[in-house]
């Protein structure tokens, strides 16, 4: 074997160890992983293979992964096939009778399945829950400011049945829930994929909540990926929002990080879904590659 071969060799070795402690440190504790981005929707299947392999990776050295997916693209393709019109007020979707139906249908039978069907390819052992099998939520009655909407059937998580979640685990798989409540009514609603995460981690107490998306995390300058903030502390948020770093797109995301934070999820973390690896050289390195929000 050639020097540079050994050296090679020597660096994976390296690699490894540098994961060891993470590894044993995670053992048998929760992880919500927000599933999305334009990954999602990338005809090339290369990268969702590989994001499904980061996942697989995460239980088999014994952690406990809980995926919650989006699919926002594809609901508005499958209106847009049924000569309906999407119409998005402060990037939430306004959701009358005909488009809950398309929703639901997406998202259960086409984006969970798809997402399954990926994990599974992988080896790990997805079982997809219909996110109104576990999750129940009043009508969306504010905005993230605090403003009154009505976007019909929208609605705010106030209930996961975190029995249900936990009996999938302790039978060996991966709970895979679309982003769907039951209302009070008893009838479906659209719910934020990250506010669903959001809900779904502080409900399980889990150790990490991880956003994927399509920016490398939360950046000073928007327009320059090398002004990435790799810690930010609660603290902090308000006057990054006054500054304008923390913009409409990434207000949801920070207010469902926020309140995990506040309700004993121990850090969350917002990875770019497109970078090769992020969600385990987040996890298991000691510099990480995206943004984590911490306590403080």
């Amino acid at each position: 074997m050639t020097s540079i071969k050994v050296e090679e060799v020597i660096a994976k070795a390296r690699v490894l160890l540098e994961a060891l402690p993470y590894i044993q440190d995670f053992r048998g504790s929760t992880f919500v992983v927000k599933y999305g981005g334009s990954f999602m929707d990338d005809p090339d299947p290369t990268a969702r293979t590989r994001v499904a392999a980061d996942i697989a990776f995460l239980a088999a050295v014994g952690i406990n992964v809980v995926v919650v997916h989006g699919g926002g693209k594809a609901i508005s393709k499958a209106m847009d096939a049924s000569g309906l019109k999407a119409n998005f007020v402060n990037g939430l979707r306004v959701t009358d009778e005909a488009t809950i139906a398309i929703v639901k249908k997406t998202l259960d039978e086409i984006v969970n399945k798809e997402v399954c069907d990926t994990l599974a390819s992988v080896k790990a052992r997805p079982k997809g829950l219909p996110g109104d099998s576990v999750l129940v939520c009043q009508k969306l009655g504010v905005d993230d400011d605090g403003n009154p909407v009505d976007l019909g059937y929208v609605g705010d998580p106030t209930e996961v049945k975190v029995k249900l979640i936990k009996k999938e685990i302790a039978e060996g798989f991966m709970p895979v829930i679309s982003p769907v409540a039951e209302g009070y009514d008893g009838k479906p609603y659209n719910i934020n994929a990250d506010t669903a995460a959001g809900r779904v981690a502080s409900a399980l107490r889990a150790r990490r909540l991880v956003y994927m998306s399509d920016v490398p995390g939360l950046l000073s300058d928007p327009k320059d990926p090398s002004t990435l903030i790799s810690t930010l502390k609660v603290g902090d948020v308000d006057g990054l929002k006054k500054k304008g770093v923390i913009d409409k797109g990434m207000r949801p995301k920070v207010a469902s990080a926020v309140r995990a934070l506040q309700e004993g999820v121990q850090r969350v973390h917002f990875i770019d879904g497109r970078m090769p690896h992020s969600l385990l050289l987040e996890i298991f390195t000691d510099k990480g590659v995206g943004t984590e929000i911490v306590h403080g």
